[in-house]
């Protein structure tokens, strides 16, 4: 095939901002007097912004609306990524990297406000194409959605276009959108084999996200 695009996923693969969602869902249980668990945390990653404020009412059996749920993760969260923006050992060259051969975009299931702050930051707002937010997308990963608008808006076709992601419910996003997958998942948050399985390549780093690895798809 001939690469249409490369989609990058945010959390997870170019910042290790899972780690931050996960202390900061642990914070917001501890305060109101509950657990929030790994388990529940594998739950929530890779969905999209209304799908893991379910989750999170769900499993902590909230009174409080999604909405409000969503409004103080956003604060907490953020307020991490100020003190200090974890990304990941060389993704950001990774991007600029993919970027000089091939045409990237951005399909993260974190809220707008986030992302925007997270591009502003590491200036990959001015190297994606496109960057499409979770929270304008309703059917959140592992739906194929997000992908697929990210697809459309680039006019590039899914069976010729390359996703990395680094969660369980990404890869499955991707596979069911029919794109060829990297898998980067955090060394906090490894893939079950099952998952794996589903992707073309792995890297346990984006430093090993290299031209010629793309080509070697690219066939």
């Amino acid at each position: 095939m001939v690469i249409d695009a490369v989609i990058f996923d945010m959390d997870g693969v170019l910042v290790e901002s899972e780690t931050y969602w996960y202390l900061s869902r642990i914070e917001y249980a501890r305060a109101r007097g509950k657990q929030w668990t790994e388990a529940d945390q594998r739950e929530a990653m890779g969905r999209s912004t209304i799908g893991w404020a379910q989750v999170m009412k769900n499993h902590l059996d909230l009174t409080e609306s999604v909405d409000d749920i969503i409004i103080e993760m956003k604060q907490r969260v953020i307020a991490h990524y100020e003190e200090r923006l974890p990304t990941r050992p060389g993704a950001l060259e990774a991007v600029q990297r993919v970027a000089s051969k091939y045409r990237v975009g951005l399909a993260s299931g974190s809220p707008t406000e986030i992302i925007q702050r997270v591009m502003e930051l590491t200036r990959l707002d001015q190297v994606f194409e496109v960057m499409v937010f979770g929270d304008t997308i309703p059917n959140g990963k592992p739906a194929p959605d997000i992908y697929l608008e990210a697809l459309r808006r680039m006019g590039a076709t899914a069976e010729n276009s390359v996703g990395i992601e680094d969660s369980a419910n990404g890869v499955r996003s991707l596979h069911a959108a029919g794109m060829k997958i990297i898998a980067t998942p955090s060394p906090d948050f490894p893939l079950p084999p099952e998952v794996l399985t589903l992707a073309d390549a792995h890297l346990s780093s984006l430093e090993d996200l290299t031209l010629a690895l793309l080509d070697k798809l690219n066939v």
